[in-house]
């Protein structure tokens, strides 16, 4: 325990934290996740759009997307959540096995970040109060039992949205590199999007169309409000020069970086230092 947080990671798959005060943090997923809310609040702001969870709510969050979590207790009862990370291989091995006539031809992948599911199904608490028992206590859950979960886990999204295939089972060709994660790792440096493209092993159209499943933005955008974003974490920490962060992110004009600063947080970019 240390300031008020534990976190309990099994196997990268399992991963639970509680704490009593309130704390927001930058989250971003580089597996597809189930939470649960076994008390407290959990504030979910996906670029403005606004969820809360409370005991007994269970949301799925696709992978790679940036959204702002705020956690805190309610009603006298700590923040306590448990997530269960779909990793690539677990999808890929259970996708592998399924049987492929049951999958609806139906299903479109959901651009959207976050799916709240339906409150109090018998399948959703089941799942995952059979794992409080390792919230307070020194005994770790066996790999068997942690795919059992993940097995379960995935069940759960699958019977409650047809699209919800389409958003786990959705594999990037073996010879293209996956996109967010390309992005993550390169969006503050100096690339043009035809640059993006060919670097991940796709024409200009087909990164555009590909593209087009991860979000609603086009690339350019997503570029510039991802640099935002670092931007506006970096200045709240302080203890840095407003131009120096600026071109840090990727920016390479002040005026223009604070201009579009304030369009997105209000204030421009010298208030919040």
């Amino acid at each position: 325990m240390e300031d008020g947080i534990n976190t309990l990671r099994y196997s990268d798959i399992f991963l639970a934290m509680y704490f009593n005060d309130g704390v927001s943090c930058l989250h971003r997923n580089h597996s597809h996740v189930l939470v649960y809310m076994y008390s407290g609040e959990l504030e979910i702001n996906e670029r403005g759009r606004i969820t809360r969870l409370y005991k007994g709510d269970c949301a799925f969050i696709r992978k790679d997307f940036s959204v702002q979590m705020t956690k805190q207790a309610r009603d006298g009862e700590q923040f306590k959540a448990i997530f269960l990370m779909f990793t690539t291989k677990f999808l890929r091995d259970f996708y592998n096995q399924l049987d492929k006539d049951t999958i609806p031809k139906e299903a479109k992948r959901e651009k959207v970040s976050l799916c709240k599911l339906p409150s109090n199904r018998p399948d959703i608490v089941s799942l995952f109060e059979s794992m409080t028992p390792y919230f307070n206590s020194n005994i770790q859950p066996t790999d068997k039992l942690l795919q059992l979960k993940m097995t379960e886990g995935l069940y759960v999204l699958l019977n409650t949205s047809k699209n919800l295939y389409d958003s786990n089972f959705d594999f990037t060709d073996p010879w293209k590199i996956d996109i967010l994660e390309f992005l993550e790792r390169n969006y503050m440096n100096d690339l043009s999007i035809e640059e993006i493209a060919n670097y991940t092993g796709r024409s200009l159209s087909t990164f555009k169309r590909d593209f087009k499943k991860y979000s609603n933005l086009s690339p350019q955008k997503w570029l510039i409000q991802r640099r935002l974003e670092t931007a506006h974490e970096l200045i709240k920490r302080g203890g840095r020069r407003v131009s120096d962060i600026c071109f840090e992110v990727g920016f390479k004009n002040l005026s223009h970086f604070s201009k579009i600063y304030k369009g997105m947080y209000g204030v421009p970019p010298t208030e919040e230092i």
